[in-house]
C-alpha cells in the first residue's frame, strides 16, 4: 500500500462484522489509520433521482435515508448517503443518527434482510460546492462517486449506497468470483 493510500474492498461492507465494531474502523486500523464518522441526519426522505429507481420506488417516493461524513486521521474523506426501503428501516435504528452497533449492515441482517448480491458503478465527476467545502478539497479537484445496490437472495433492494470521495489516496479493490 502506497504512502496515504487506503485500500477499500467492498466485500467488508456487505457482510455483518463481528463485536460490535464497524467495517470502516476495522479497514482503516489495518492500515494503521483511525477511521471515524459522524451520521449527520438520518430519518424519511424522499428518494433522490436513480435511487428510485434502484430501490423500486416511486420517483420523489419516500424512503429512509442516512447521510454520514466519514473520516481517516481526523479529516473528512468521503460523504456516504445510505438508502433504505422504509418497510425494512421504518422503527429501526436506520431512522435515527445514534451509531449503530456493529453498523448497519449487522442490523439489517438481524431482521432477517441479508444481502447477497451487490452491484456498484463508479463515476467520476466535478463535485458540487457542498461535496467541496465538505472534503475540504481544491477548485479543480474531481471527486469518484460509487453508488452500491444491495440485493437480498430473492433479489429485492434493501439498501442504496452513494459515496463521494476524492480520487487522491484512493484505491478500490473488487474480488470476483465466478461459479
Amino acid at each position: 500500500m502506497g504512502e496515504g493510500e487506503v485500500i477499500s474492498a467492498s466485500a467488508h461492507y456487505l457482510t455483518p462484522t463481528e463485536g460490535g465494531g464497524d467495517a470502516w474502523s476495522a479497514e482503516a486500523a489495518s492500515a494503521e489509520r483511525r477511521g471515524t464518522q459522524r451520521v449527520v441526519s438520518a430519518g424519511e426522505v424522499a428518494a433522490p433521482e436513480g435511487v428510485a429507481g434502484l430501490l423500486a420506488v416511486e420517483q420523489g417516493g419516500q424512503v429512509i435515508g442516512r447521510r454520514r461524513i466519514m473520516y481517516l486521521d481526523g479529516d473528512p474523506c468521503e460523504l456516504t448517503d445510505t438508502y433504505y426501503p422504509l418497510e425494512i428501516a421504518r422503527g429501526t435504528g436506520l431512522v435515527g443518527t445514534a451509531k449503530i452497533r456493529g453498523g448497519a449492515v449487522r442490523l439489517l441482517a438481524e431482521l432477517g434482510h441479508v444481502g447477497v448480491r451487490a452491484r456498484e458503478d463508479v463515476a467520476a465527476r466535478m463535485p458540487s460546492e457542498s461535496e467541496r467545502a465538505e472534503l475540504a478539497l481544491k477548485a479543480d479537484e474531481p471527486v469518484l462517486e460509487l453508488t452500491r445496490l444491495t440485493l437480498d437472495a430473492d433479489g429485492r433492494p434493501i439498501q442504496v449506497d452513494v459515496m463521494v470521495m476524492p480520487p487522491r489516496g484512493q484505491k478500490l479493490r473488487y474480488e470476483i468470483r465466478i461459479g
